[in-house]
This record gives C-alpha cells, sequence and structure tokens, in this order.
C-alpha cells in the first residue's frame, strides 16, 4: 500500500508541476517577460521597465519562499543552492559565459521554451546545443573541467549558506527570524523599487513579476511540502518524490533541458523517468503555445542565414556550459536560487547579468563593425 501511495503522489506531484508549468509558459509569453531583454533595454535605450519586472518577481518569490520556510512548510537547507561549499568561481565564471550566451541565442534557457512553443524553428536550435552543453557539464567532458577544476575553489562552511543559516550561526537570533528579516525586508526594498515608477505598475508589468515569483514560490511547497515524504518506504529515508536529486526544487531551465534530451534519447530504458524538471520543460513549451495560439501570436520562425545560425549555435553550448557550472539560469539562480537567500546565487545572478551586458556591448561592436 505504501508503495501504491507513494506512486500516486509521484503522479499528483508531476501534474501539479505541469500546471503550473504551463501557466508558467502563458505567463512569460503574455507579459514578453525577458531577462536578456531586460539587459539590453538598459544597455541600448536606457529603459528599466523589463528589468523592474525581473525585479518583482525575485521579490515576489524571496517574500512568499521566506514565508513558507519560516513557517516550517518547506526546508530550504533540502535544496542544491544552499550547500555548504560556496562555489563563488564556477557562478561567477559560469554566470558570465550565461549571460553572453543567452544575448547571442536570443533568450535564456525558459525564454527558448517560450519562443519554441509559439513557433521558433531558431529556439528548437537553442534547445538541443544547450541541453548538449549542459549535458556533457553534467556527466561529460566539460564535466572534468568543472569538476576538477572550477568547484575544486570554493569557500567552505560549517553549515547552509544560506544568509540567515549564516547569521543565525554568528548571533544568538534564530534561524526563522533571519528568515522573515532578510527575506521579507529584502523583498519589501525590491518591490518597492521595482514598482516606483507609474509605468511598472501596468498589467503585463504586475503579471509578469507577481505571477511568474508566485509560481516559483507555489512549485517550493508543490515539490517541498506536498511531495515530501519522511520516510520513503523503499530507502526508509525522507524523500523529496519526482526531484531529480532527492531535494526540493523549483524552476530552472538548463539541467532539466539536458534531462528532456537524455528522456527522449533512452525513452525506453525503464530507469529514465520523469521527474520534476522533465515535466516543467513540456509544460512552459505548452503554455506558450497555448497562449500564442489564442492570442493569434503563433509564428514559424526560422534562421536567416549563416552567421545567425553561429550564433544560436554558440549561444546554446555558452549557455548550456555556463549554466551547469553557474549552477542555474536567470530563473534558476536569479529568482529560484536568489529567493533561497543562498550567497552562490547573488553572486550567479550579478554575473550573469555582467556576461549579458557583455554580449550585448559585443554586439553593438560587431555592427558598428559592419557598417
Amino acid at each position: 500500500m505504501q508503495e501504491i501511495s507513494t506512486a500516486a503522489l509521484n503522479a499528483t506531484v508531476l501534474w501539479w508541476t505541469f500546471l503550473l508549468s504551463v501557466a508558467f509558459g502563458a505567463i512569460m509569453h503574455r507579459s514578453q517577460f525577458c531577462a536578456m531583454g531586460s539587459v539590453a533595454d538598459i544597455v541600448n535605450f536606457g529603459d528599466w521597465t523589463r528589468m523592474r519586472m525581473w525585479a518583482l518577481a525575485i521579490a515576489t518569490a524571496l517574500l512568499g519562499t521566506s514565508v513558507l520556510a519560516a513557517m516550517g512548510l518547506i526546508n530550504t537547507d533540502q535544496t542544491i543552492y544552499t550547500a555548504n561549499r560556496v562555489l563563488w568561481l564556477s557562478a561567477l565564471l559560469g554566470g558570465v559565459m550565461f549571460g553572453f550566451g543567452m544575448v547571442l541565442a536570443s533568450g535564456c534557457g525558459s525564454k527558448t521554451l517560450v519562443r519554441l512553443g509559439a513557433g521558433s524553428l531558431k529556439a528548437l536550435v537553442v534547445f538541443v546545443m544547450l541541453a548538449v552543453g549542459a549535458y556533457a557539464t553534467l556527466r561529460g567532458i566539460t564535466a572534468e573541467v568543472r569538476v576538477y577544476g572550477l568547484d575544486r575553489v570554493a569557500v567552505v562552511l560549517n553549515g547552509a549558506q544560506d544568509l540567515p543559516s549564516v547569521l543565525a550561526r554568528l548571533t544568538a537570533i534564530a534561524r526563522p527570524t533571519w528568515l522573515l528579516v532578510l527575506g521579507v525586508g529584502t523583498a519589501l526594498v525590491l518591490g518597492t523599487w521595482a514598482l516606483w515608477p507609474r509605468e511598472a505598475r501596468s498589467p503585463r508589468q504586475l503579471l509578469g513579476g507577481i505571477g511568474i515569483g508566485a509560481l516559483v514560490v507555489a512549485l517550493w511547497w508543490v515539490s517541498g511540502h506536498l511531495g515530501f515524504v519522511a520516510e520513503d518506504p523503499q530507502t526508509l529515508q525522507h524523500a523529496y518524490i519526482g526531484s531529480t536529486g532527492n531535494h526540493l526544487e523549483s524552476f530552472t531551465f538548463v539541467a532539466p533541458l539536458a534531462y528532456t534530451l537524455y528522456w527522449f534519447l533512452m525513452y525506453s530504458d525503464a530507469s529514465n523517468v520523469l521527474n520534476i524538471g522533465i515535466v516543467s520543460v513540456f509544460g512552459v513549451i505548452a503554455g506558450s503555445a497555448l497562449h500564442a495560439l489564442a492570442t493569434g501570436r503563433f509564428r514559424w520562425e526560422g534562421l536567416a542565414g549563416v552567421e545567425d545560425t553561429a550564433n544560436h549555435i554558440v549561444g546554446g553550448l555558452l549557455m548550456g556550459i555556463g549554466g551547469v557550472t553557474a549552477m542555474g539560469c536567470t530563473i534558476g539562480q536569479g529568482i529560484t536560487g536568489v529567493s533561497t537567500l543562498s550567497i552562490t546565487s547573488w553572486i550567479a545572478l550579478a554575473s550573469i547579468i555582467g556576461g549579458a551586458v557583455l554580449g550585448v556591448k559585443f554586439q553593438a561592436w560587431r555592427l558598428d563593425r559592419a557598417d
């Protein structure tokens, strides 16, 4: 009976993941949420509107995640982001690679899925190349550099690296209190900045910012609370049902693309099963496609030529290699990871933005040379 209930719980977790991911894809398509575009808008036009949408998503995710964790509904110590090793060099170099690559590829991992759902064959090329680069960096040739090179340069702490845990070890104040003080406080400051101009409070801005951030929180709850089993009947240890590596997780779009490609290639392998990451990839594509079809915005789009093809291939590879190295993307580290107040996540976020700035300036330099 326990095995049957575990299987039923796995199905429930994956169905909830799919529904939340459909909403994620539809909201991204409707609101034109785009991290790469937000950086390009600032560099090229001095327009901070879409960056404020991203900031609002971070603030919403921070607020919700901190409250859930403070209430004991999820345990953010059980995420990949809060391990005791601060991989600052991996986050720095990987983030720059990812940020630069997403400019060449016309968008990050989540944007690639949204564009694919809306009919972009360019995005299909990026999807495959990102997945190949990511899998090679998870388990292949570039994994050697990551594991035996970059990841060895780290600051090792005597506990979780999220800021509330660090401060709780340094003071007499308990971690739940620090969660509320830092999480809610940072969310309020960031949210106030994001909503300060009148144009930042438009329906589209609010939908993209609050909607994406709230969905990150919702998937934390599905994975970390609904899918949590205190004692798995097979291992007799705690388990996060439907997760990739037995930890709670939320939206991220680098490694899941690699696992999705592997799922297709090794479909007949009985050990190759669906998980939260793979299902979220399918859901985002479906949500974008549904919204694009419903609004008449579905358009087939192909590559423009050799240079365009090369840009998207190289950009996809850089995102795959850099994203795994940095342990996430503009969503995975930039919202999901940051919502745990992980030190490494903040470094990765800053590095991704820096890499994107370099990418936008590089493209501008190439256009100037062409003229």
